[in-house]
């Protein structure tokens, strides 16, 4: 489930965009204060950002200025400011995607899919996600550690890429569930349980112990390692 950060002080706007995009799966939090939108932005930890540029306080280029100092996130701006020079300035700024207001929903359901597979599924051809000394080869479905070669099974993969996404947040078994039968056949409490527990043998017999652990009644964590 992708992370989307949206900035944008119109409440109408705001909430139309927040439920639309979450009927597509994403989880969405929008600015509450947009005097210290990077609090927001850190507390959440976003993988896109859609960002308006008429904005109380600071404008829309500002924050993308003070994204881009700490991240490479995807940025796509949203504004009714949509003459050359916005568009031109906003690329400049660091955007990736500028759409104009007022937009069709499809239209921006569309944009933020292409960007998120742009940016996070043709990249895992050769990326690789580090643990413990050892990483996740995304394009591959293993996990390498010097010489050894943990072979995963699909459903180990999707458990494990999904919780080094989120490294330091707890992840729900209900988003884990969620992730899992997007791609694959219906999984159960019982079945995910099963390979979580197998996933944590096969990363115990490369030298990493408790590298998963359990918050009762919360999910699963992966800290730093």
């Amino acid at each position: 489930m992708y992370r989307i950060f949206l900035v944008e002080d119109d409440p109408i706007i705001a909430e139309t965009v927040q439920k639309h995009l979450e009927s597509w799966g994403w989880q969405v939090k929008a600015a509450a204060n947009f005097a210290r939108v990077m609090d927001d932005f850190s507390a959440f930890d976003p993988q896109l950002v859609l960002l308006d540029i008429s904005l109380p306080v600071y404008n829309g280029y500002h924050w993308c200025s003070e994204i881009r100092k700490v991240s490479r996130v995807p940025v796509i701006f949203l504004s009714s400011a949509s003459d050359n020079m916005n568009i031109v300035m906003a690329m400049h700024m660091g955007g990736d995607d500028f759409i104009p207001k007022p937009f069709d929903l499809n239209v921006l359901t569309a944009k933020v899919q292409a960007l998120l597979r742009r940016t996070y599924e043709f990249s895992r051809e050769q990326a690789e996600i580090a643990l413990g000394g050892g990483a996740l080869r995304l394009r591959e479905g293993v996990f390498v550690k010097g010489d050894l070669r943990l072979e995963l099974t699909r459903n180990e993969f999707r458990i494990l890429e999904m919780l080094l996404e989120n490294r330091g947040r707890i992840v729900s078994r209900e988003e884990l569930m969620e992730r899992l039968w997007s791609t694959d056949s219906f999984v159960d409490e019982n079945t995910l349980s099963v390979n979580v527990n197998r996933l944590r043998k096969k990363l115990e017999g490369a030298g990493l112990f408790d590298a998963i652990r359990t918050r009762k009644g919360e999910g699963y964590i992966i800290e730093a390692l």
